[in-house]
């Protein structure tokens, strides 16, 4: 008798949450499936992300040879092969992703996952990343690709061309709910912008409020006056605004009476404020850890302005001049 084994590893468990969400019918159900192939582009999908998550760097081609020893009808389905997942197929299920739009596609399935499991999607954090990659990209080859290029490195290589990553998670787990790829040297602001309003109809329609939260690149007047105004969010305001310095006066002036205590070491003081056309309430976080940050802040800054003061009094007291007004002068 001939005993063959097949190994599974941790992908048993990925596959289990792939059927348990119903991934490859909801993939199927969006992009259309041809009879005539041997597995559907939802379970290509599946397959690739099987491929992804099995620590192999290989290029997708070699799919095949990655499921060769796999316990396919564990993972998959009885009759699915090894061969079934040859660039030819996945090639095709790429395409017709792209022809239905990714983006739309990745937000439609996590938001019927999200609801189907009870994701609490009412705190929606956004945020950017970049990839930087090394080599060259035609630009022109193709019009509709993203654009490889230079842009700010967040990645602290200024030397690499990169990609930029647009992606919005739920608070609850962290479920990622929108990704997008974007040009390397897209601009968090416009990216931001662009993103809350067509946020704004879904957002307003919601049963439960939704709010928008990312980092202060998301508060300009712009994106404020043009989508902001009509739904929650939650934000950082940037230092460059003359109004976040005069509200942090005005509210380490105030005795501690005043402000709200979240605990022994951090409270907060609550202010109605009315900016950019927009009523909105800003929160002013004195914390004793960032008090003591500061100080050392400022105690270095002292020391050098000490050092630059020393320097310059030491440069005058070796000039001469020709009077007591000459000097004063000085």
């Amino acid at each position: 008798m001939k005993a063959e084994s097949q190994r599974i590893d941790h992908l048993g468990i990925i596959a289990g949450v792939i059927k348990e969400i119903k991934l490859v019918e909801l993939i199927d159900e969006r992009v259309s499936v041809d009879d005539k192939e041997e597995i559907s582009t939802g379970e290509a999908i599946a397959g690739m992300i099987l491929n992804g998550l099995g620590f192999s760097n290989r290029p997708m081609t070699l799919t095949p040879q990655f499921f060769e020893n796999k316990a396919l009808e564990k993972l998959f389905r009885e009759g699915v092969k090894a061969d079934h997942f040859n660039r030819f197929k996945l090639g095709r299920s790429l395409d017709d992703c792209y022809d239905y739009g990714t983006g739309e596609l990745f937000a439609e399935v996590a938001a019927t996952v999200c609801a189907q499991e009870g994701v609490d999607q009412r705190f929606n954090s956004l945020d950017t990343s970049a990839l930087a990659l090394s080599g060259e990209y035609d630009c022109d080859a193709d019009e509709n690709a993203i654009l490889i290029t230079h842009g700010y490195s967040k990645d602290h290589r200024p030397d690499l061309k990169q990609a930029m990553i647009e992606m919005m998670v739920s608070q609850d787990g962290g479920v990622p709910l929108i990704f997008e790829a974007l040009d390397g040297n897209s601009a968090d602001t416009t990216v931001f912008r662009e993103r809350a309003t067509a946020l704004m109809d879904n957002f307003k329609n919601s049963e439960a409020p939704r709010y928008l939260v990312a980092d202060c690149k998301l508060y300009t007047r712009e994106t404020v006056q043009s989508a902001l105004y009509s739904i929650g969010f939650i934000t950082r305001i940037p230092a460059s605004i003359s109004a976040e310095g005069e509200t942090i006066i005005e509210a380490v002036n105030m005795p501690v009476k005043e402000w709200t205590m979240i605990d022994k070491e951090n409270r907060y003081r609550s202010f109605d404020i009315e900016h950019y056309g927009c009523q909105q309430r800003w929160l002013v976080i004195s914390s004793e850890q960032m008090r003591e940050r500061a100080m050392k802040s400022i105690d270095k800054a002292k020391e050098r302005e000490v050092k630059k003061l020393q320097g310059e009094l030491k440069k005058i007291g070796r000039e001469k001049f020709a009077c007591k007004n000459d000097a004063e002068n000085s």
